[in-house]
């Protein structure tokens, strides 16, 4: 510990200042640190300092800023900004990475509108439990450093403990960022923003006049590839809206997610979420719609002729399905242990999905059985259809080289024993709310290897009572 030390630089400040407002976090009347990563710290080399991860003290080399951004909520372009994070600037690790330190909940900023800028402690808790759940089943994602409770109160429905979180992230550049970029600025500001996103993210892109096309495909097979591996362990974001897609492709802010228990395709848990928008069968819609909103910022750049410009978009936009369909067949066929290649495998994969859906089947828990080659007592493993795949199944395994230990070994990598379920989210929050952090801690340790398959693990895989059923969650307050 005593070997940490603040490495920031401040490369964000060589943007147009049109890009952010300097801004120094309010302080807190009496921080105290409720949980810290100090694994993620280690790796960091940032040392634990309660009164810096409150805001009430910059460390070296800080210089505050909060990041404005635009995009669309629901479809609808609305104005938006970092209303409550302060951005301290970007650590370099001792094994030379460049990452985002920014405090959420750090107090009001010039983007905050009507809102006072803090947070509460359970979603705080809330984002650093999922997002640390998600970076072990290997989805990437930002994390989170530490929660602080700020022995304030915030006022929502209700008086509710204050806290902050320390967020790290690759970058918090957004679609939204360059939205904002084009409607509020210069095509030189575009420019500008895709020059310093391409030297932060794509050092390997060559700067050649064809640099700006490939940012665009690079940011469309991130997103595909992330978007699958959400499908594929049935994580629901929530609130896909742009300023929530970041252009590394990590997963950033986890208010109304949730992991789908009985598999069907139409589930959403966001209580705003009305109509489904961000349901589990449209994200990869919602992706690349929100892609194409992307390509929209990146017009002037890729050609000065506005039809050829559009066309090259088009283009690009057109093969994230194709993309994301690649990368989800690719890792279904993993969960299943097949190793090779078969034209039917789609319909096979789909016959799998189809007999859940109608037989309400938990998603994880049924992959974690065939994984064991074991038979869960529920309708359907007792259904004739069931038995039916699984002798077809069964014979695709036996059509490739691989052993019945390689098989599994793939399939435990590919399926995790355990998920983030809700009930046990909702159950450690509650107790964690009260100051019993037991609960949490045992839990978080349990999240941090899903792949184990331990026995400690088994509490942890059994489902909720028929009563969440209707489970609804909400956009952090």
């Amino acid at each position: 510990m005593q070997n940490r030390k603040w490495n920031l630089d401040n490369t964000y400040l060589t943007l147009p200042q049109l890009f952010y407002t300097k801004q120094q976090p309010i302080p807190v009347r009496a921080p105290k640190i409720i949980i810290f990563n100090d694994s993620l710290a280690a790796s960091l080399g940032i040392p634990l300092q309660p009164e810096v991860f409150a805001g009430n003290t910059l460390p070296d080399g800080a210089e505050s800023i909060s990041q404005a951004y635009a995009g669309h909520q629901f479809g609808y372009f609305t104005m938006l900004g970092d209303g409550r994070a302060v951005l301290l600037g970007e650590q370099i690790t001792p094994c030379g990475e460049r990452l985002d330190i920014q405090l959420k909940g750090s107090g009001r900023t010039p983007y905050s509108r009507s809102g006072d800028g803090r947070a509460a402690l359970e979603p705080m808790l809330r984002e650093y439990i999922i997002s640390e759940a998600m970076y072990a089943l290997g989805i990437p994602t930002t994390r989170s450093l530490a929660v602080v409770e700020t022995g304030e109160t915030v006022i929502r429905e209700k008086s509710l403990t204050g806290a902050i979180l320390t967020r790290v992230a690759a970058s918090h550049i957004r679609v939204g960022t360059f939205e904002y970029a084009s409607r509020f600025g210069t095509i030189e500001d575009v420019r500008k923003l895709a020059d310093y996103t391409l030297t932060r993210h794509f050092p390997f892109i060559p700067p050649d006049k064809s640099k700006y096309l490939l940012l665009l495909k690079e940011v469309i097979n991130r997103q595909a590839s992330l978007v699958a591996k959400w499908q594929l362990v049935g994580f629901i974001h929530g609130v896909m809206n742009t300023d929530n897609m970041t252009i590394s492709g990590e997963t950033i802010d986890y208010g109304p997610c949730a992991f789908m228990d009985t598999y069907h395709p139409a589930t959403v848990f966001s209580y705003i979420d009305k109509l489904g928008r961000y349901a589990y069968r449209n994200q990869p819609k919602i992706a690349a719609w929100n892609l194409a909103r992307f390509a929209e910022t990146l017009l002037p750049l890729l050609n000065n002729d506005e039809n050829t410009a559009f066309i090259i978009a088009q283009q690009e936009c057109d093969k994230f399905h194709e993309l994301y369909y690649d990368h989800w067949l690719a890792g279904m066929r993993s969960k299943l242990g097949l190793f090779n290649e078969e034209q039917k495998d789609v319909f096979f994969i789909n016959d799998l999905l189809q007999y859940m859906q109608q037989y309400s089947a938990d998603y994880t828990n049924v992959f974690r059985a065939l994984t064991l080659n074991t038979k869960e007592d529920t309708p359907l493993f007792s259904s004739p259809e069931f038995q039916d795949w699984l002798n077809l199944w069964q014979a695709r395994l036996k059509r490739q080289k691989q052993s019945k230990d390689e098989i599994k070994a793939l399939m435990q990598k590919n399926n995790p024993a355990i998920i983030p379920r809700n009930h046990l989210v909702e159950e450690v929050l509650g107790a964690a709310k009260n100051g019993d952090l037991t609960m949490f801690d045992n839990f978080l340790a349990a999240l941090r290897s899903p792949y184990d398959y331990s026995s400690e693990q088994e509490a942890y895989a059994k489902l909720p009572s028929p009563d969440y059923c209707n489970y609804k969650t909400f956009c952090g307050t």
